[in-house]
C-alpha cells in the first residue's frame, strides 16, 4: 500500500499572504492532488505545522486550507493522519491546546494526535511522535522506548541535523532512541537530510530567501511493504535571484518573473540609466516584491565578508560562527533562527 507523508504546510504564512497562497496553490493543483488520484493514494501522514501561526488563526487562511486542502481530501474519500507540531501547539511547553484539534473536528476523515500513538497501514505499524515538550518528555520518550512500530514519522528536533541552509542543529535531543526503528522520518527542519535511518523529508515549497535554489521540495510517497519512500518534487519557485553585471535590458528575458519575489545583486553598473530600465523592465514584469542590493560592507566588522549568494540568515550563523567569542554559538544561532522566522511572519 502506498501513503503520502507531508510536513510543514504552514497555511496562513506570512499574515495569510495571497501570494504565498497563490504559490501554494500551484503545487496542491498540479502535483499533489493529481498524484494521489494517479497513485490511488488513500491515506495521508501529516508530520506536523500545518498552519503557520501557532498563537492565533486568520479566518480568511483557515477558509483558504478548508477550500483548497481538507475539503479536497475529504471529497476524495482520503483519510489524513495529522500530527502537532511546534507550530500548530499554542503553548510552548504543552500539546494541549493545538490548532488541528480545534480547527479540524467537522472532518470525520481526519484523525489529529497530540501525545505518542501508534496506527497500522497496509500491515505497516507506524509510530506517529508530535512534538516533545517539557510537559510530554518523560512520557513520549517511554512509550518511543516501549514502541515495537517498525517506522517512527515526527515533528523531531534532532542533534546533527541540518535546520536551515548554513544552520547545523546542535541542541536538539540525541537520536540514538530512534535507532530501534528501520526508519524514521521527519518534519520540522526544512530542508531534506539524512543520516543512517532517520530521514528529515523537508516542506513542500520555498517561504524565505534561504529556500532559493533547493529543489529539494514536495512531498514523498512510502511503500509499506517495502518501506521505501520516493519524493514528487515541486517544481514551482517564488524567489529568483538576479546577478546584474552590466547586461542589456533589451536581450533580458523577464517574461518568468512575474508574480516572483525577485533579489537583483549588483555586481557592475558602470551606466546608471541602463539599469535603471532594467529595473522598469522587472516592474514591468509584474514582479511580485523587488529589492535591489548593491553593497554587501559591514562596517561593524571591516574583516567579515558577507557572499552575494548568501541570504541573511546564512550570513548571521556564519557571522557568529567566524567571531573571536567566549560564548555557546550554536545556542546564539538557534536564537537568531527563531528570531528570524518570528519576524518574517510578521512581514
Amino acid at each position: 500500500m502506498k501513503i503520502a507523508i507531508i510536513t510543514d504546510q504552514h497555511f496562513g504564512a506570512r499574515k495569510n499572504s495571497k501570494l504565498f497562497h497563490d504559490y501554494f496553490l500551484k503545487f496542491y493543483n498540479n502535483i499533489f492532488f493529481p498524484t494521489l488520484e494517479k497513485e490511488g493514494i488513500t491515506t495521508v501522514i501529516d508530520m506536523g505545522d500545518t498552519f503557520d501561526i501557532r498563537k492565533s488563526i486568520d479566518f480568511g487562511a483557515l477558509t483558504w486550507a478548508k477550500d483548497n486542502y481538507f475539503d479536497r481530501l475529504e471529497s476524495m474519500g482520503i483519510t489524513l493522519h495529522s500530527i502537532v507540531g511546534n507550530h500548530t501547539a499554542y503553548y510552548k511547553n504543552t500539546n494541549d491546546v493545538n490548532a488541528v484539534d480545534l480547527l479540524l473536528r467537522e472532518y470525520d476523515n481526519v484523525k489529529t494526535y497530540s501525545e505518542v500513538s501508534s496506527i497500522e497501514i497496509g500491515g505497516c505499524n507506524i509510530l506517529l511522535v508530535p512534538w516533545i515538550n517539557k510537559e510530554n518528555e518523560d512520557k513520549s520518550f517511554g512509550l518511543i522506548n516501549k514502541s515495537r512500530a517498525s517506522i517512527c514519522m515526527g515533528h523531531l528536533e534532532l542533534n546533527g541535523f541540518r535546520a536551515t541552509p548554513g544552520h547545523m542543529m546542535e541542541h536538539g535531543m540525541e537520536w540514538s532512541i530512534f535507532k530501534k526503528f528501520d526508519k524514521t522520518y521527519s518534519g520540522h527542519y526544512h530542508c531534506r537530510s539524512n543520516q543512517e535511518n532517520i530521514y528529515y523529508l523537508g516542506n513542500p515549497y520555498e517561504m524565505f530567501w534561504n529556500d532559493v535554489n533547493d529543489e529539494n521540495r514536495g512531498f514523498h510517497i512510502f511503500d509499506t511493504e517495502t518501506l521505501e519512500h520516493t519524493p514528487v518534487n515541486n517544481p514551482y519557485r517564488l524567489h529568483k535571484i538576479i546577478y546584474y553585471n552590466d547586461q542589456d535590458y533589451q536581450l533580458f528575458d523577464a517574461r518568468e518573473l512575474e508574480n516572483k519575489i525577485v533579489k537583483v545583486v549588483v555586481r557592475n553598473k558602470s551606466d546608471g540609466k541602463k539599469f535603471e530600465k532594467f529595473i522598469d523592465k522587472l516592474y514591468s514584469a509584474n514582479v511580485a516584491e523587488l529589492k535591489v542590493v548593491e553593497n554587501f560592507g559591514l562596517q561593524e566588522a571591516e574583516e567579515f565578508e558577507a557572499f552575494e549568494s548568501e541570504d541573511t540568515l546564512s550570513i548571521l550563523n556564519r557571522y557568529v560562527q567566524e567571531s573571536e567569542v567566549n560564548l555557546d554559538k550554536s545556542r546564539i544561532q538557534k536564537m537568531i533562527q527563531e528570531t528570524y522566522q518570528e519576524a518574517c511572519e510578521l512581514v
